[in-house]
């Protein structure tokens, strides 16, 4: 039981505030309800974990924290401890586990997310259950699991559904925090929420606001305790989310792996920068570019005088005549992105078909719930659950939409309000209308949800158009009998039920669609139903066995290693990934991610060449983007001048990819 056991003074009337309070005993149904609803979300997640497939540059990080433990304490993307990932590590650590354990394999990195997603679906019917009880928990909880982002991110090995169990565990921790004044429970809250900035970083701070501004207007204190209260466990959110960047900073550079996504090795550049302002258009000092159409920065290997032989045929490489082949041009961004800060980019096709068919109804549900609970604000706790969750939607919200650096993964944080506060509406507003205290808000409320969802269904009319005739038809059967039913002043709450349930079947259908593999997204970008990558393998180029050209190159370069640390040092994190995800052998990603990371410098490369512990270099392959004065760049020319380029014939691999044989003295 959930009690509150704070005493105040008397006439207050505090002490009978129960924010969150143990609901009475569930019906029969609720656990038999509970558990099919677990069944489902189990097997939706997990239905084609055997081919969730391979984000490539996350994969090979996993894979290198999987077999060297240095790796695993730094997160870092190579197994020689070189560079860290350009994110915070928190939400690969399981999967490295995993994969230790069980080893490499999709499934393998997929199964903690389905753990997490699993575990999600029932934090959240406890939350809502102990709110307004278990028919709106179960419906939160239905409608949660089967929300199409949500089916994919947890199908797949994301962050994303890491930090969405980090954020309800929060969640769970405050309620209880609010109902007592509890520091203790609220200090386990801030914990959770600085466990999911390991995750997500600034991403999960979004909770912060609704959270504060919920205890200062509900706890049962005085504000100078309930000020004083915030302030501590903001001290520990801090200490918490920032332990990892401490742990960097304080550790000598030379005893730890490069901070990728900077230029200055600073941990803080990293998070706060290229993972935070930089995705809103502003660039921060130290952190790397993000603006990829930037002209400055280039992937062209050709650009440097010592490289223009690369360009003449190769001995083991037929002729080129004529003109080289244009490069093809970038695939434009999707049309819900254009412009990328707009207040209406979540109501685009894209990403309202993935996380806002519930829109209308979670509307509803918030207005009414602080209109019809505003007069018991203090002694009951329920206007205080909607100030939360209603805060939670309108920050991320609000900061998704002026986001210039989006991916369709980050709407998942949007699920568990949406599903709270729609199943919060479809409750109240079926009680209202039992008590015939609003009669015309059960048809208002559905017309509003079947304009919208026959709105988004036309945007995909292709797409199981029978089910969307048949649930759309049935929704304006019942919206029509509500109305004549409002009119005589007859209830019919039969109608009110069936028109709810006919009008979330498209939606539901949408989520449940990834059943189908075509329809279920990829490790790389998240997204069910026909609006997501239908069809794409976005990943495919990640494999955990070498192909044909890799297994020669491979064993070219084991077999001339002649005891070097490194197999090779390569300009793009993409041909080490390619190496790293099936051998775990060391190679060496020069530039990380970005390709603007300046470690290693010219002379550590020429330092390793003289010690015997780096032999070849491989230059070509995707990934990675340079300046003409970074310090890869002069890395590149040096190698193509000083070191010798190995036939593609005696090697055997890749023919777009050079690899040069560097030796002391070059």
């Amino acid at each position: 039981m959930v009690e509150a056991e704070h005493a105040v003074s008397p006439g207050r009337g505090l002490a009978r505030l129960r924010f969150w309070r143990s609901p009475p005993d569930q019906p029969r149904w609720a656990r038999p309800a509970l558990l099919g609803i677990v069944v489902l979300a189990g097997a939706l997640y997990s239905w084609n974990i055997g081919r969730s497939g391979y984000a490539h540059y996350y994969a090979a990080a996993v894979k290198s924290m999987s077999v060297s433990w240095k790796a695993f304490f730094y997160g870092a993307f190579d197994p020689g401890a070189s560079i860290t990932l350009d994110k915070l590590a928190g939400a690969f650590v399981p999967q490295a586990l995993s994969a230790r354990i069980f080893g490499f394999h999709e499934w393998s990195l997929t199964l903690p997310q389905v753990v997490w997603g699993v575990l999600s679906v029932l934090v959240l019917y406890r939350l809502v259950r102990r709110w307004l009880g278990p028919a709106a928990g179960l419906l939160a909880a239905g409608l949660f699991a089967v929300t199409p982002i949500v089916a994919s991110v947890f199908g797949h090995a994301m962050e994303d559904g890491a930090l969405i169990l980090c954020l309800l565990l929060a969640t769970e921790a405050f309620a209880i925090a609010v109902t007592r004044a509890r520091t203790g429970w609220l200090i386990l809250a801030a914990i959770w929420v600085g466990i999911g900035f390991q995750m997500k970083m600034l991403e999960a701070w979004m909770v912060v606001p609704a959270f504060a501004v919920t205890y200062l207007l509900v706890a049962p204190a005085s504000w100078r305790r309930r000020a004083g209260q915030l302030a501590i466990a903001g001290v520990v959110l801090i200490a918490v989310s920032s332990s990892w960047i401490l742990l960097y900073t304080v550790t000598p550079a030379g005893d730890r792996p490069a901070v990728d996504a900077t230029t200055d090795d600073n941990a803080f550049a990293m998070v706060f920068g290229y993972n935070g302002l930089d995705r809103f258009g502003l660039h921060v000092p130290g952190a790397a570019r993000t603006d990829f159409t930037d002209p400055s920065l280039s992937t062209d290997l050709t650009l440097p005088p010592e490289l223009e032989r690369l360009a003449a045929p190769q001995p083991g490489l037929p002729e080129q005549p004529g003109e080289p082949e244009p490069v093809p041009e970038p695939a434009p961004a999707p049309a819900a992105e254009d412009p990328p800060q707009a207040w209406h980019k979540l109501f685009g096709d894209r990403y309202a078909t993935q996380v806002g068919w519930l829109y209308p109804l979670a509307l509803v549900g918030l207005v009414a719930g602080l209109v019809v609970y505003r007069r018991t604000r203090r002694t009951g706790q329920e206007w205080g659950g909607f100030v939360l969750w209603g805060l939670w939607l309108v920050t991320f919200a609000v900061v998704l939409s002026r986001m210039t650096v989006m991916h369709s993964a980050y709407l998942a944080a949007l699920a568990p309000p949406l599903a709270a506060l729609a199943a919060a509406g479809t409750v109240l507003s079926l009680r209202l209308y039992r008590e015939r205290r609003a009669a015309w808000l059960p048809p208002s409320v559905l017309v509003a949800q079947l304009a919208w969802t026959a709105y988004l269904a036309s945007r995909y009319a292709d797409f199981l158009p029978w089910l969307a005739w048949l649930s759309l038809g049935g929704a304006a059967v019942a919206a029509a009998v509500l109305i004549v039913g409002a009119l005589r002043r007859a209830p019919v709450a039969r109608a009110a039920v069936a028109g709810l349930v006919a009008v979330l079947v498209l939606p539901c259908a949408w989520g449940l669609s990834a059943f189908d593999h075509r329809y279920a997204g990829s490790a790389f970008e998240a997204g069910a139903g026909p609006s997501g990558p239908v069809g794409v393998d976005l990943d495919s180029d990640t494999k955990d066995t070498l192909t044909d050209p890799q297994r020669k190159m491979f064993d070219y370069l084991m077999a001339h290693r002649e005891g070097a640390r490194y197999v090779a040092a390569t300009t793009s994190w993409q041909t080490a990934g390619q190496f790293i995800v099936p051998t775990g052998e060391w190679f060496l990603p020069m530039g990380g991610f970005s390709g603007q990371v300046p470690r290693p410098t010219l002379e550590g490369v020429r330092r390793l060449v003289e010690t015997g512990e780096l032999r070849h270099v491989v230059l070509g392959g995707a990934g990675g983007l340079f300046t003409n004065d970074s310090e890869l760049y002069r890395i590149v020319a040096w190698t193509a001048t000083n070191c010798p380029l190995v036939p593609p014939a005696e090697h055997g691999g890749d023919p777009g990819l050079f690899v040069f044989r560097c030796a002391a003295g070059a």
